[in-house]
């Protein structure tokens, strides 16, 4: 295969680093935790994807490939595009679709804000937890809703806000260590970037997208089978939030966040309350 060079938009330079760096390289790592984490999202989103013989799908930030693989089987061969910043992870993916002998699936390392795709070349969008990193969402999702024949579908799962999401909170409570942590804001690139379900839809519509629905999902995130697993997942997802403290601070946020997850564990795993938006549009 020839190799690619990946050309990003400069304000999503920042974002290609962390996926296509050390970020990227732990996702991928961890696909099967990951996996977990968010597995009971899974079966509502696809229903809402409504997937058919033959439709031809695009999947935004595909990660390590879990959406893009339940694509190709769903469509029967229909062909999958699975894009994302992230190098490490697409190396997970493309091995887990030739395991599968899905060769309907093919990725590529792109910026969705600013790859030229064919144009009405896909029947559905959709997205898992991969459409929230844009500088410009606006533009982005211009350039994906050009992707869609007319009447094309759109389909994304994306967070709803930190207050609602005990997981983020409480980890991020936890790896404090007593400091005054900044709570992400909800309209830079991020977890909770598209949050706001008002400001969602002003971003689809004023990218050209017609009736976009938001539909609200409450699902347990699991984090592990046993509080160690979990805690050894974790801890490794978040440690950027405990680079600046000392040995001392280090080790009291990390006993911290191995209590919390002790209180968490149950006899189906360690489960955190988590919600998101099930979000639906088609191209005029």
């Amino acid at each position: 295969m020839t190799a690619r060079t990946l050309h990003v938009d400069p304000s999503n330079a920042e974002q290609a680093s962390a996926w296509d760096g050390d970020q990227g390289s732990y996702w991928a790592a961890h696909a099967d935790d990951f996996d977990r984490a968010v597995r009971a999202y899974q079966r509502p989103f696809l229903e809402a994807a409504a997937l058919h013989r033959g439709e031809r799908v695009l999947d935004i930030g595909c990660g390590n490939g879990v959406t893009s693989r339940a694509a190709a089987r769903l469509t029967v061969g229909g062909p999958v595009l699975g894009v994302d910043l992230s190098g490490p992870m697409l190396r997970v993916a493309r091995t887990e679709a030739d395991r599968e002998g899905l060769d309907s699936v093919r990725y590529e390392q792109a910026d969705a804000q600013t790859y030229p795709f064919p144009e009405g070349a896909f029947d559905i969008v959709v997205s898992r937890m991969g459409a929230m990193f844009f500088a410009d969402s606006v533009t982005a999702f211009r350039n994906i809703a050009r992707a869609l024949r007319p009447g094309g579908r759109l389909v994304l799962l994306v967070w709803q806000s930190l207050e609602r999401n005990e997981w983020f909170r409480s980890f991020a409570t936890a790896l404090a260590a007593g400091r005054d942590l900044p709570v992400p804001p909800p309209d830079v690139p991020g977890p909770f970037a598209m949050s706001d379900p008002g400001a969602l839809r002003d971003t689809l519509t004023a990218a050209g997208f017609d009736r976009p629905e938001v539909m609200g999902l409450e699902r347990p995130m699991n984090f592990g089978r046993d509080a160690e697993r979990a805690y050894s997942f974790v801890s490794g997802m978040f440690d950027w939030m405990t680079e600046d403290l000392d040995e001392t601070g280090r080790a009291r946020a990390l006993a911290d966040l191995r209590a919390d997850i002790e209180a968490h564990a149950t006899p189906e795993g360690v489960l955190y309350a988590s919600a998101a938006w099930v979000v639906t549009a088609t191209r005029p």
